[in-house]
């Protein structure tokens, strides 16, 4: 009798590690299709901003929750680029988690993606030391879409963070201001197969892109191959 409660406690624990393991599999493959079909969208996100990005988080069908404090909770991937002065292809996904009050209210009850492009090494540096909050420890604004990306270029560039939602097929700016973000430890350690950090994931260089994410980080590499603010830095 004990021997059977005991075998069947193991079993309900390995088919939850199971259930969850592909559930972090399958939003990789959903952050790898909302980038694709972002980029797909006529007057989308620019490309001239694309390519300055130094990294890209998604964050698939974000829900306003409908009880206690409505509290809105996103969770996708972060991918940056290589190198230590980010000038490398795309690097293999860490898991991210996006925790805020006005996300719904912008939102509403709609399944929506949101895109944040973090645009400076600064930026980068306040994602991977610990939980921050936007627009306080990380500067952060909503994008700019289609033409205007050359109307308000001093804007964006000033901007550490820049932020993005489509829904139901409308791509727009939207502004996060006084959301959290913070690394999703154990949707990490479940993608990795052991603890393992962010910073580990996107800046050692020497963790392998699972093969969840590899059209991920393929879209990107294939749209944004090469960092364009190290070029303008290069000539200058």
């Amino acid at each position: 009798m004990k021997r059977s409660l005991v075998i069947g406690v193991c079993l309900s624990l390995a088919a939850g590690a199971v259930y969850a393991a592909t559930k972090e599999t399958k939003r990789l493959e959903n952050c790898g299709d909302v980038m694709q079909e972002v980029l797909n969208i006529p007057d989308n996100l620019p490309r001239q901003v694309l390519d300055k990005a130094e990294c890209v988080i998604v964050f698939p069908s974000v829900l306003k929750l409908a009880f206690g404090m409505g509290k809105e909770y996103g969770r996708g991937a972060m991918v940056c680029r290589t190198g230590k002065e980010f000038n490398g292809p795309w690097g293999a996904p860490a898991m991210y988690a996006l925790e805020g009050d006005s996300i719904g209210m912008q939102i509403g009850g709609e399944a929506t993606d949101l895109i944040l492009l973090v645009m400076n090494q600064r930026g980068a540096a306040s994602i991977l030391s610990s939980r921050i909050k936007l627009g306080g420890d990380a500067s952060a604004a909503a994008g700019p879409v289609g033409r205007d990306a050359s109307a308000n270029t001093d804007l964006w560039m000033r901007a550490e963070i820049l932020s993005y939602s489509r829904s139901r097929g409308l791509f727009a700016g939207i502004s996060l201001e006084g959301s959290t973000l913070r690394q999703d430890k154990k949707a990490n350690e479940r993608i990795y197969g052991r603890k393992i950090t962010a910073r580990t994931i996107l800046l050692g260089n020497k963790v392998a892109v699972p093969s969840a994410a590899r059209h991920f980080v393929g879209v990107l590499q294939a749209n944004a191959p090469r960092n364009e603010s190290k070029q303008v830095a290069a000539k200058q």
